[in-house]
């Protein structure tokens, strides 16, 4: 085990996953540096809650001219890096030419994991309570370019269904360091994990993981198509029980086969089709397992209806088989996973009806920053007039276009890249309309709405997968998701007024 006492550590980044960590391994007994390049009031705040507790923080520009995020404090042994930080950060290039290893936060929960039970094993005798579990709740894991979060929260439900002891950690939200040294006993633990995550997670070696897809997204953090899929399958490496792939996706599938895995470890597969052995899959509109199950040559065990999805769109039964083989592969009965997958309600903006105003829907799914996202909304929908735009991080959209000309009635533009998908319309789909919305301000999202119920027809849904990130027009894309249902309400209120 890993001895914290006296560690000189340096913490890159003062958001939620750089505090954890920070007061984690302070707990444990190590000298901890935080350092950040922003110096706003929150900035400040945060650093002055920390530094009551003892631990150092460095804040914007220093005294030398230069910033904190960038120089290595003389002594560090370890740096912790939050997620978003590139790989060729300034403090690593100079933390690789001293010898100094840098991890992520998720690194730092695993191995704390089993101090985190010591800890827990302790209260219960001191409480007189029943011992807890002697070893530390497994990881099952998932990872994937779209689906991540959705797939992790229909595990969790799934596992709470068998009467588990659960939680959905990782990426989607909690602080993984927090959960593992918390009071809560879990018997296993459904982990979300970004690529960014992944990078920086050497030691990692799960229950059983999935890799739900691969496409196109965050290049300028990994620098090119290669490096982050290696940093996805990363995932796989050691996995004990089951890897989980996309039989759709060749890329998850050959992940699987080039990882170091445990012997005995299977490979199991989900497939919107009908499955194969070792795989899961849909049969005559029913969810069926053919993994875990005796003589799986020959037999199926149904798990579900596809109606017991929510919402039974085809990406969203990827999502649920992947879940449920994940469930499957820690011993979860066939009652647990439909009991589950009916229980599951998905979270705000991810296809998401809002309303129906003059015989034409509006969903919302703002969470589809990228294309492979928006490519999976637009295919559930038919006709659709498309509000996409926004900022591209590196990606192009003449795939994405392709692959949804058919099925556009037109196309409403906003963000500051919106001329990159303008240009692929017009290579690939001419006849669809377009509205190039050159508009920034907060009204701009009730005007693209208005433009897109001006070319919508009776029958038609109006769809926000913006196929980019928010933050050139909105905080976040929740807040863009929000913008967009506000539009709508106050279209149907004036079409209400209309028609009175």
């Amino acid at each position: 085990m890993t001895s914290w006492q006296d560690k000189n550590i340096t913490v890159a980044g003062l958001g939620v996953s750089g505090i954890s960590a920070a007061r984690a391994l302070a707990g444990l007994g190590a000298v901890v540096t935080v350092v950040d390049n922003g110096d706003g009031d929150a900035h400040r705040a945060r650093a002055a809650e920390l530094a009551a507790e003892g631990i150092t923080v460095r804040l914007g520009r220093l005294a030398d001219g230069g910033h904190a995020g960038e120089v290595l404090p003389e002594g560090t042994e370890l740096v912790v890096t939050s997620p978003g930080w590139k790989p060729d950060s300034p403090l690593f290039e100079a933390a690789a030419e001293a010898g100094v290893d840098v991890v992520g936060d998720v690194e730092i929960a695993w191995l704390l994991r089993a101090v985190g039970q010591e800890r827990r094993a302790a209260r219960s005798v001191e409480d007189g309570a029943p011992a807890p579990r002697t070893a530390p709740a497994p990881w099952l894991a998932i990872t994937g370019t779209n689906g991540k979060t959705t797939t992790t929260q229909m595990l969790a439900s799934i596992l709470k269904a068998a009467g588990l002891r659960t939680a959905a950690v990782g990426n989607i939200g909690t602080p993984i360091i927090d959960v593992v040294l918390g009071e809560q006993e879990y018997d296993v633990l459904a982990v979300e994990l970004s690529s960014y995550q992944l990078h920086w997670a050497p030691s990692l070696r799960v229950h059983s993981a999935a890799v739900l897809n691969l496409a196109p997204d965050h290049l300028d953090w990994h620098g090119s198509m290669q490096a982050y899929a290696t940093d996805k399958g990363r995932i796989y490496e050691g996995n004990t029980v089951a890897c989980v792939y996309n039989v759709a996706d060749p890329a998850t599938e050959n992940l699987v086969m080039e990882a170091d895995v445990e012997e005995g470890c299977r490979a199991i597969g989900f497939t919107l089709g009908a499955p194969g052995p070792s795989m899961l899959g849909v049969v005559d509109g029913i969810l069926v397992d053919r993994a875990f199950v005796e003589n799986r040559q020959k037999n199926a065990q149904e798990l579900a209806e596809v109606t017991d999805v929510n919402p039974p769109a085809p990406h969203n039964i990827a999502n649920a088989l992947a879940a449920a083989a994940l469930a499957r592969a820690f011993g979860v009965e066939p009652r647990a996973v439909r009991d589950g997958l009916r229980d599951f309600r998905p979270d705000a903006h991810r296809v998401a009806y809002v309303d129906e105003v003059a015989s034409v829907t509006y969903i919302d799914d703002s969470k589809a920053t990228n294309t492979h996202a928006a490519e999976a909304s637009l295919a559930a929908f038919e006709p659709v007039v498309w509000i996409a735009g926004g900022l591209a991080k590196g990606a192009t959209f003449d795939d994405l276009v392709q692959n949804a000309a058919k099925r556009l009635r037109g196309a409403v533009l906003i963000g500051a890249d919106r001329a990159l998908i303008a240009e692929a319309l017009a290579r690939h789909a001419p006849e669809v309309p377009v509205v190039d919305l050159d508009r920034t301000d907060t009204g701009a999202m009730l005007a693209a709405v208005r433009e897109a119920a001006a070319l919508a027809e009776p029958g038609d849904t109006v769809l926000l997968a913006p196929a980019c990130a928010s933050m050139d027009m909105f905080a976040n894309y929740n807040k863009r998701g929000d913008a967009f249902a506000d539009a709508v309400r106050e279209l149907a209120a004036e079409n209400a007024a209309d028609t009175a």
